[in-house]
């Protein structure tokens, strides 16, 4: 693995999270503004109706890395392009099963929709979703180009391709939308700049890469080996989105709007932490799958996971500590006091997520051994128990109800998968929690006391005071982390990047 290409990848990463973040906020009220209620209803409605047929992925793409960089580890050239040929093949396959789908509900739109649809709002929702769906088809095996980027370890060129597109995205969706552009123009824009960034990813891969395809060699068994692993990665995929949607409906069946508008911003602002506090987790299972292939001990993996897992709690605490301290204060001045309980919601869904982004290298190491299966299942059961007994208390205590038992099992599915880890390859839980936890955890704990005292002197009433606070946090947060917490290995990687 080229170092510079982790390393660079993965501040762009943060990059590219951050600059969605801050752009989303400050960019959605315009848009919202420059439409209209309607027409952004009308354009928010399409974008997650057609979300549904983006999930045709079916777990393709984390196969892709899986499988190549397999191949790569094992210096297999032939086999990695007899791969290649049957995932596009596939590919084309489940593009072919979009717009055939795409088609029926074409003509069907104005039956799905007609009693919240005017005919020129389904006239115009008709275009849009032709676009909509053309972008679908195209995205499914252009997409599979940045896995193979990924599973060649060059992280840097799509994670900036991406950044630019964003930041051209944003400018150019101000431009249109001045100029009296509407919905219909934003999915014409997004369309034309997907094109642009799968042709562009394509030709990287091509020539700079020098990947080959073989399309002459579609083996059965081939097939039964991609779908034996993509298949467990989508139903993870559909139960994380179950996760994260359902309690939206069970708080609208039992409780009212406002509950539901609260319960998703916090989990809006859960998700942003595990995007963030797990970025570098998506550059890992090329490096698991070498280790695999390499035969390396259950030790090895263990102290990789530990390695990699103190990195991964250091951004977690300093996120998760920062939130505790002083997300109320952020969701007052953001939405106003109505929105306090976001921060309850917020906070657990942070606490549920943190112990699995620490130990996410073993999942990668699960996916490179090809042991998905029991995994999705153990989520899959702990996911549907949760939700159960939340429509259950939701009844009583709201969205308390809601969301304390997700957090519940996302957290037994974190001890559940650990003891899986134990048993695939022979992880060592004790000495990863005494290397990863012990003393961070009780250090942080002393700051976040230290900061608790600290507040009770100030008060945070302006985006000012609250920008000077969280930073000179973030400030004594990572002085303590580099001296007290870091080992001489890790702060002599940290010099060297700098």
């Amino acid at each position: 693995m080229s170092i510079n290409q982790l390393k660079v990848g993965a501040s762009l990463t943060y990059v590219n999270i951050i600059l969605t973040n801050v752009i989303g906020l400050v960019l959605t009220p315009f848009i919202i503004h420059s439409l209209g209620d309607s027409e952004y209803g009308l354009y928010t409605l399409l974008g997650s109706f057609i979300a549904y047929l983006a999930l045709m992925d079916m777990g393709l793409n984390n196969t892709i890395v899986r499988f190549v960089a397999k191949y790569r580890a094992e210096d297999n050239i032939v086999e990695e392009q007899t791969f290649l040929g049957s995932i596009f093949m596939i590919y084309f396959i489940i593009s072919g099963v979009v717009l055939i789908v795409g088609v029926f509900f074409y003509f069907n739109l104005e039956n799905i929709f007609s009693q919240s649809l005017t005919i020129d709002q389904i006239v115009k929702a008709k275009m849009m979703f032709v676009i909509l769906v053309f972008n679908v088809v195209i995205t499914l095996p252009g997409g599979a180009f940045t896995a193979i980027c990924n599973a060649y370890e060059y992280f840097v060129f799509p994670r900036t391709l991406g950044i630019i597109r964003y930041i051209v995205r944003a400018i150019t969706v101000v431009a249109v939308l001045t100029l009296g552009g509407d919905a219909l123009s934003i999915v014409i824009l997004d369309t034309v700049l997907n094109i642009m960034g799968i042709l562009v990813v394509m030709s990287y891969s091509f020539r700079k890469l020098k990947i080959k395809i073989n399309f002459s060699e579609f083996k059965k068994d081939k097939i039964k080996s991609i779908f034996s692993y993509s298949l467990w990665m989508f139903i993870i995929a559909i139960t994380q989105s179950f996760q994260w949607n359902a309690g939206q409906v069970v708080l609208g069946i039992n409780a009212n709007t406002v509950q539901v508008a609260i319960f998703a911003v916090g989990i809006m602002l859960g998700t942003y932490y595990g995007a963030f506090a797990g970025a570098i987790n998506t550059l890992l299972l090329p490096k698991a799958s070498q280790m695999v292939v390499e035969g390396k001990s259950s030790l090895e993996l263990t102290e990789m996971m530990i390695k990699i897992g103190r990195i991964c709690n250091g951004i977690s605490y300093l996120i998760l500590s920062g939130f505790f301290l002083f997300g109320k204060e952020f969701i007052f001045l953001w939405l106003g006091s109505e929105y306090a309980q976001s921060w309850f919601v917020a906070l657990m869904v942070m606490l549920g997520m943190t112990i699995p982004l620490s130990h996410s290298f073993g999942n990668s190491i699960i996916e490179a051994r090809n042991k998905v299966r029991y995994k999705a299942v153990v989520n899959m059961v702990t996911i549907i128990i949760g939700v159960l007994i939340g429509f259950y208390l939701s009844k009583y205590f709201g969205l308390m109800g809601m969301i304390t038992p997700l957090a519940g099992a996302m957290f037994m599915n974190a001890i559940i998968t650990q003891l899986y880890f134990r048993k695939i390859f022979g992880f060592n839980i004790l000495l990863f929690y005494s290397k990863v936890y012990c003393k961070q955890t009780f250090f942080i704990l002393i700051l976040i006391i230290g900061a608790m005292k600290f507040k009770e002197i100030i008060q945070i009433d302006s985006w000012i005071v609250l920008g000077v606070i969280i930073s000179s946090y973030a400030i004594v947060y990572s002085v303590i982390f580099y001296l007290i917490l870091m080992d001489k290995s890790e702060r002599k990687m940290i010099n060297n990047y700098a």
